[in-house]
């Protein structure tokens, strides 16, 4: 594959945003409206499980982190393979580390400057610090063996710290909100407020943890870069690695759940497994068949992913889609919140529709 982007790496992130900036709202709107059954079952999956367990929801942030890391091979390989000093790619590394963290500071409401209450732990600060350190260990540990072993090495330590260190006054292997290592930690070391108070979802060995799908990404990526095998033989080996990680998650969850909250290192090989197995799905119809036509409107939610995700946060769409579709969605009585719903959906895409049309593309 050359180096230029994957179409469907782009359109299977803006797949994965979609359901942050408004589908999953649209989704739960319908069921509560219709009372379809399948409808109703899908809003279901549209939330974070309670605490185990695994719900499409708990999917959508490790997805997004596996996919940054399948576009290591694509910018940080591909610029140390044409010889860009190292140092500069590092610089690169350090810079976008740097700046998702202080956004993820911004997000969290930094500019209140109520410092005894900000929350430090962010998901954009998670991606930031995956994305380098996976990033240092592409760039440094160059052959496929010795990856996956560091891989193995991550994996197999955060699930001895999770189940063989002794929490002070608890144990050891405790894995619930108030007795996982994770939340001790954290009330150790984080400053602020913690996102669920006693613990919190993007917190210190989260991030660790987190660092495992990235690579996993990132090996996904080396795939997919190489020039042989086929388009279908890179598609079928996806989808065997995507199902062998599928299933050796509920293998092992008897022993050692799977848990998104804390990250477990279950919930990393289940989650990649499903990443690998939707990557493998968007390669062979958009990259292998060309079946292309229908990707555009995720596409431009893919190529400005970050900044919607902080624009949102910015901008409440709500109000202006309810002064352009107000009295269309009260002439439709009860499904006039789909009316609402969709209308902010279509705002934020002819925003990002715009900047995609002016070839603006903000990156971190």
């Amino acid at each position: 594959m050359p180096d230029g982007r994957l179409l469907s790496l782009d359109t299977l992130r803006g797949f994965d945003m979609f359901w942050i900036i408004g589908g999953d709202a649209f989704f739960q709107a319908l069921a509560r409206v219709t009372g379809w059954g399948w409808a109703g079952g899908w809003a279901g999956q549209l939330d974070h499980a309670a605490w185990q367990g695994f719900h499409f929801y708990d999917l959508v942030f490790p997805l997004f982190m596996f996919i940054s890391g399948v576009a290591i091979p694509y910018s940080l390989l591909a610029k140390a393979e044409r010889g860009l000093d190292k140092r500069r790619i590092y610089e690169h590394l350090i810079r976008r580390a740097v700046l998702l963290v202080f956004l993820g500071f911004v997000y969290n409401g930094l500019l209140q400057f109520d410092f005894a209450n900000q929350r430090y732990a962010s998901v954009l600060g998670q991606i930031g610090l995956a994305y380098f350190f996976a990033g240092l260990i592409m760039l440094n540990v160059r052959s496929f063996r010795g990856r996956v072993a560091v891989l193995l090495g991550i994996l197999s330590a955060y699930a001895a710290v999770q189940l063989l260190v002794p929490v002070p006054g608890v144990g050891a292997g405790v894995l619930t909100p108030e007795g996982t290592i994770n939340g001790f930690v954290d009330r150790l070391l984080l400053p602020g407020r913690l996102y669920d108070k006693i613990f919190d979802p993007e917190g210190i060995l989260c991030v660790i943890s987190a660092v495992s799908v990235t690579l996993m990404g990132g090996l996904a990526g080396s795939l997919l870069r190489r020039e042989k095998p086929s388009g279908r033989g890179k598609t079928l080996v996806l989808a065997a690695t995507g199902g062998g990680l599928v299933l050796l998650g509920l293998v092992l969850r008897g022993w050692y759940p799977i848990i998104k909250k804390a990250w477990t290192s279950t919930f990393d090989i289940y989650a990649a497994g499903w990443s690998f197995l939707l990557l493998a799905v968007f390669f062979l119809v958009i990259d292998v068949w060309k079946f292309r036509k229908w990707t555009f409107f995720f596409r431009v939610i893919g190529l400005n992913s970050i900044t919607i995700y902080v624009g949102s946060r910015i901008i409440d769409f709500y109000p202006t889609s309810k002064f352009l579709f107000g009295g269309a969605a009260r002439l439709s009585g009860t499904a006039g919140v789909l009316i609402i719903e969709a209308g902010v959906i279509a705002l934020e895409w002819l925003l990002l529709c715009y900047l995609f049309q002016k070839a603006t593309f903000l990156r971190v």
